[in-house]
């Protein structure tokens, strides 16, 4: 038998319908608010203050970027010091988790760089002049290297061939711009800046004129052309949005950097396979194995090389090197290398990090001023020497200024800024412990020596090198003004979050168990 609804059941559900409807709008409390868990107060709430806590995050790799899990491992050399310059003594350290590029910045990285500067710094030659690299670097007394100097920077043909003739100080200001660039990208995407806002920057826009994440950071109001999204979940305290996009946010980039010399070392050896990988269904971790000290980037065998059954791989070169005196490729219809001078940067296997010429191709420059080093040397956790510890200069207003390049200026913080820190007591550390009754170690430049505060470390051996400084231990040096057709670099950025890699956690979870409280013995 159908039933019949009558008009008290009608009101009913339509009563219920309605409240369903307030509910899902807010009109009767709505969804519950997360809140402080010190003090009770609502987040996102602009009754109490629009305190926005963004939702836990991992950074996210910039592009070109590849993970790296760090740990512990021997830093220094692998093999016979035959160069005997004892400038890399065994000692082992922890390497905390860090992304890298996966190649070395090519030709047409460097030219959207020298485009981009060309374009909004259209009157100033200086910045130009300071900025491209000295392709003059293939010169040779004996050679007839002129093609090099005319073309491999600009060909089309050398597009993915790394960038050479770049000094440290080019190398690290390229970094700075990439960082820039980044960020900008995410916030015009974000709508925090204008959509135009690039097409003017790049229209002779100079320095007051571009963007740069510090500036934008502690002084937002020198970035003109900054606007509010129509939808965000950034409020300022009155709940509408806000105009302004802070670090905490988990928005903005952390920036590209030369890698730190351990950090690059580690990368290039690529010891995760010693271990089951988790993160690629390997199996458990645990193992702890550190065993392998090999001499090269490449270890593992996960590609087939070597493969007796076929043949097919059997005394292929893994690197672009040079085998022996006049020896750069090889024999005409047999090229070992198939490379005479830099070649492709994705060439040849990866290593385990899935890193591209480590070994070979080109040496790169990495962070750290050059000591000779010993086992008392340095940290064993993030091991790094070149801090110059700066702070923001202000003007006697106390207003910030950007330099002729748009990043705000520095100056160095003052000893006596530091004197009463208990970690550190000085802001200039290049040269550490240089002749105090420590190291007993003296350098006067020129006089005894070419090490100085300005000679940077260069790692992995190049094209024109034999296979000595291929490997990741061994480490020379050159001054950062200067610049070789054998040197060139990647970049590298800090990661925060769990050392395993986004989507792990930290520390080790045990699940919950009851105890036994029985008090049978």
């Amino acid at each position: 038998m159908q039933k019949t609804f009558s008009s008290k059941n009608l009101f009913i559900l339509a009563f219920a319908a309605l409240s369903l409807s307030a509910c899902k709008n807010g009109l009767s409390g709505g969804k519950k608010k997360a809140s402080s868990s010190v003090t009770g107060w609502n987040y996102d709430d602009k009754n109490m203050g629009s305190y926005h806590v963004t939702k836990f995050k991992y950074p996210k790799a910039g592009p070109g970027l590849v993970f790296v899990q760090g740990g512990t491992f021997v830093m220094g050399a692998k093999e016979d010091d035959v160069m005997g310059d004892w400038n890399n003594v065994p000692r082992r350290i922890t390497v905390p988790s860090f992304y890298i590029d996966e190649t070395e910045v090519a030709n047409v990285h460097y030219r959207e760089y020298i485009y981009w500067l060309e374009n909004t710094f259209s009157g100033d030659t200086t910045i130009m002049a300071n900025a491209l690299p000295d392709t003059l670097c293939w010169r040779e007394e004996l050679a007839y290297n002129e093609p090099y100097v005319e073309y491999y920077f600009r060909y089309p043909a050398y597009n993915f061939y790394p960038v050479v003739g770049v000094s440290w100080l080019q190398a690290h200001d390229f970094c700075i711009w990439r960082s820039d660039r980044v960020n900008e990208l995410t916030l015009i995407k974000s709508e925090y800046l204008k959509k135009d806002y690039a097409k003017k920057e790049m229209r002779g826009g100079g320095a007051e004129g571009s963007f740069n994440t510090e500036t934008y950071l502690m002084n937002p109001d020198l970035i003109q052309g900054r606007t509010k999204p129509k939808k965000s979940e950034l409020m300022d305290v009155s709940g509408k949005p806000r105009s302004i996009v802070k670090m905490e946010d988990g928005i903005l980039n952390m920036g590209y950097r030369l890698p730190t010399e351990a950090e690059w070392e580690y990368a290039a050896y690529g010891l995760i396979d010693q271990n089951p990988n988790p993160s690629k269904k390997e199996g458990k971790s645990g193992e702890e194995l550190i065993s392998n000290q090999q001499i090269y980037s490449w270890s593992k065998n996960p590609n087939g090389l070597r493969d007796n059954r076929r043949g097919s791989w059997q005394g292929k070169f893994l690197a672009n090197f040079k085998r022996g005196s006049g020896d750069n490729m090889g024999v005409a219809g047999g090229l070992n290398d198939r490379a005479a001078i830099p070649g492709y940067i994705k060439s040849f296997y990866p290593n385990s990090f899935g890193l591209y010429n480590m070994s070979g191709n080109v040496s790169e420059w990495v962070q750290d001023v050059y000591r000779p080093s010993t086992h008392a040397d340095g940290e064993d956790f993030n091991y790094f020497r070149g801090n110059k510890f700066e702070k923001y200069f202000k003007t006697g207003a106390g207003e910030f200024e950007r330099d002729s390049l748009g990043h705000l200026k520095k100056v160095g913080a003052s000893d006596e800024d530091v004197k009463n820190r208990r970690n550190y007591q000085h802001n200039n550390l290049l040269g550490y412990m240089d002749g105090d009754s420590t190291s007993g170690s003296f350098y006067e430049y020129g006089v005894t020596t070419l090490i100085s505060d300005k000679s940077r470390v260069f790692k992995g051996g190049s094209w024109n090198d034999r296979a000595y400084w291929l490997s990741p231990g061994a480490r020379r040096f050159l001054e950062e003004s200067q610049s070789s057709s054998t040197i060139g670099f990647r970049c590298a950025q800090t990661y925060m979050g769990s050392p395993e890699g986004p989507g792990f956690k930290d520390g080790n979870i045990f699940g919950k168990r009851k105890q036994n409280t029985s008090k049978k013995q």
